[in-house]
């Protein structure tokens, strides 16, 4: 922890590099210029090399170069990371290719221990005889949004995984920091629960935003995936999340929404420049409130 005002764009951080900030650059070179362990929370999603349409990334490298550039970015990771932080990965592949996170999160075993594994639920349908008896629900259920896919032997991809990566594996978690209220509020007491909140888990229903027009980014995640990253892992005065491959900024976003202290590094000076105007309202929104 740097202990960074909160807030305080362009301030002086660990090795020289400002912090709630994103810096035009290449990630393994800029974590090369961070302090080793001066990272709490790292939040990231990187390219999953399956043909996507980035502005100025090839996303579609021979797998063995591609696994080999993972294996430096954990490498990378591993050194700035603190000892008591957390490394969430967030990686999906896609339907003829379902390898891809699993090959991915071998490059990272060598570094860290794999202490969660979470699942990313984007869209869900629930049949009503298997919800139970929920004065709520009245009908079957379907929520959450998709990619079809156009193909008589593969089913639609709904969800995605989260790796949850630690120094050693003994990281003790904010697991109610994202709790969720009992169902069933005799449950309080039969599990000595002090508030009428219980673990959420390890499966993560979070929709992406409807929205009419093209997305600016091909692969960005809702704020709110990192945002509840943030939370689990606990936040504290001083906390720094680091993204290395921050894109148009939604990680950026949760730490402001938290109160917490951001770096994060893009190459892409386009999506640096929308993520910057992503912060710029947000803050706006902030002193408004």
């Amino acid at each position: 922890m740097i202990g960074v005002a909160e807030g305080e764009k362009g301030a002086p951080g660990p090795g020289g590099l400002a912090v709630n900030t994103i810096h035009t650059m290449d990630c393994i070179q800029g974590m090369q210029c961070l302090p080793a362990g001066s990272v709490d929370v790292i939040v990231t999603s990187p390219p999953y090399n399956i043909g996507k349409e980035y502005n100025s990334y090839n996303d579609q490298k021979p797998r063995e170069d591609y696994l080999d550039w993972m294996g430096l970015v954990a490498a990378g990771a591993a050194r700035v990371l603190a000892d008591g932080g957390s490394f969430f990965l967030n990686v999906g592949g896609k339907p003829r290719d379902p390898w891809i996170p699993f090959d991915v999160v071998q490059q990272f075993r060598p570094h860290f221990e794999l202490q969660n594994v979470i699942h990313w639920v984007k869209s869900i349908a629930i049949g009503k005889e298997d919800v139970g008896s929920y004065e709520n629900i009245a009908g079957d259920i379907a929520v959450g949004h998709y990619q079809p896919v156009n193909s008589a032997r593969y089913l639609s991809q709904c969800h995605e995984h989260i790796f949850h990566f630690t120094k050693k594996g003994d990281v003790a978690l904010d697991k109610l920091g994202i709790g969720v209220p009992y169902q069933d509020k005799s449950n309080i007491r039969r599990w000595k629960g002090e508030r009428d909140l219980r673990d959420r888990g390890n499966t993560w229903f979070i929709p992406y935003r409807t929205i009419r027009s093209s997305r600016p980014h091909p692969t960005s995640f809702p704020e709110k995936l990192p945002e509840m990253c943030i939370r689990l892992h606990g936040c504290r005065p001083g906390t720094l999340v680091l993204d290395p491959f921050m894109g148009i900024g939604s990680t950026a976003l949760a730490a402001i929404t938290l109160g917490v202290d951001y770096i994060g590094f893009e190459i892409d000076p386009a999506y640096r420049e929308i993520a910057e105007t992503r912060i710029a309202e947000a803050r706006g929104q902030e002193q408004r409130d």
